[in-house]
């Protein structure tokens, strides 16, 4: 019997070395693992302080903190380096990011989150082990990122706007070290603040300022991207007046920056709502849920504002936690499926469209999100949180096996990457 002198190349297995091929394949690899994981931790903290069904301790700093700190610096920061690690280079047309500059960024956020949450459930060392990683990654990224800035011969403002405010977050993220060296909870309430008004939201809002126009008009015939720079100038000036306000307790007057957000962030939905329809009638529905997610950013802010104007009337901080987490579920959370999903998609070489897990997560986390607004108003509160907590991984696992099985594998067609 004869063989092929030239027998064809085997195809690629599944292999955790997959990951190291491209900066999204690690650093979203590592943000679905992460996300799994804190949410995990967090239920379980809920449940067993609600139900005392098993025992956990409280940690030090305080599990609530300590949530808002997993969640904002270190689960959603790992799918941003991933995108930016990957887009900046195509951004301000240089060379892509080697390899080398991008492991060091996986590996601390990957096991800086993990330790921290050993640390959480009573691994002595594991906080500062943690936090310590997680700084190093950090600087990692923004050093790997910053100087794309002086490199490229334009200015591409949205690439200045990310860095700074990765900066920012890089600031938060040394007031946390300060709390855990044994500085005032007054750091701690700094760094969860600018965690979400000075770091996510100002990213999250000028990936979609320069990338939600430009996939509609991608697809939608007759479709005209509004992309001023302006907008993004006016949303960071409120965002930093927002944080500002908070950070001084100057809950009475946020509503200065919060009513004019308000109607930025609606007019960014009706400005970029593609309204047009493909031949066949149709959305694409890989992009609608990206204007889905947008939308929750200004009910986000009339509930900010609400807030604000109803402890001037009475005194009382009515909503409690509601905006933030409208904000946080509905937009951050909506926007990393419909946003994680076509980058997954399109740099695997599949078809670009949703799949029955991306649907399954984005609509599910809907109805999160108004079981966690409305936990703030209904009797047990501390119950509608945990049912909220337990719906968020449910919500996620099945996307997250799907997708963490994406990465380990070869593209789709065959091409690098």
């Amino acid at each position: 019997m004869n063989t092929p002198l030239n027998p064809p190349p085997s195809k690629p297995h599944a292999s955790v070395q997959q990951l190291a091929n491209a900066p999204h394949r690690l650093m979203f690899f590592i943000g679905a693992s992460n996300l799994l994981l804190a949410m995990l931790w967090w239920a379980a903290w809920l449940v067993s302080t609600r139900w005392q069904l098993f025992a956990m301790a409280q940690p030090a700093p305080y599990a609530g903190w300590l949530h808002g700190f997993v969640m904002q610096y270190q689960m959603l920061p790992s799918f941003m380096f991933g995108f930016l690690l990957t887009t900046f280079p195509r951004w301000m047309g240089l060379p892509d990011i080697p390899r080398w500059r991008y492991l060091p960024v996986g590996i601390g956020m990957f096991g800086g989150q993990l330790a921290t949450l050993l640390g959480a459930m009573g691994f002595e060392a594991g906080m500062v082990v943690g936090y310590w990683m997680t700084l190093a990654g950090w600087i990692a990224g923004l050093a790997t990122l910053a100087p794309h800035l002086w490199r490229e011969r334009g200015t591409t403002w949205h690439a200045r706007s990310c860095v700074a405010a990765l900066s920012l977050g890089l600031v938060g993220l040394l007031a946390w070290g300060a709390v855990l060296l044994g500085a005032s909870p007054a750091y701690a309430f700094a760094s969860i603040k600018i965690g979400t008004f000075g770091l996510i939201l100002p990213i999250y809002v000028t990936v979609a300022h320069r990338m939600f126009p430009f996939f509609a008009g991608n697809v939608i015939p007759g479709y005209q991207p509004w992309r001023p720079m302006w907008l993004l100038a006016v949303f960071w000036a409120l965002t930093l007046l927002h944080l500002g306000l908070e950070l001084f307790h100057g809950y009475g007057l946020l509503w200065l920056a919060d009513l004019p957000l308000l109607a930025l962030t609606a007019t960014m939905v009706w400005r970029w709502w593609p309204r047009g329809r493909l031949q066949d009638g149709t959305l694409p529905r890989i992009l609608s849920v990206l204007f889905l997610a947008l939308a929750w950013l200004p009910i986000a802010f009339a509930l900010y504002a609400a807030q604000s104007l109803a402890y001037v009337a009475t005194g009382i901080y009515w909503l409690g936690r509601a905006p933030a987490h409208a904000l946080f579920i509905g937009f951050f959370g909506s926007a990393l499926v419909a946003m994680v999903t076509r980058v997954t998609q399109g740099h695997s070489g599949r078809p670009m469209q949703m799949p029955a897990v991306a649907w399954f997560a984005f609509i599910t986390l809907q109805l999160v999100t108004v079981m966690r607004v409305a936990a703030e108003l209904l009797p047990d509160t501390l119950a509608w949180q945990a049912a909220a907590a337990l719906g968020w991984l449910i919500a996620f696992t099945p996307w997250v096996l799907r997708i963490g099985r994406i990465y380990l594998s070869p593209r789709a067609d065959g091409k690098p990457g």
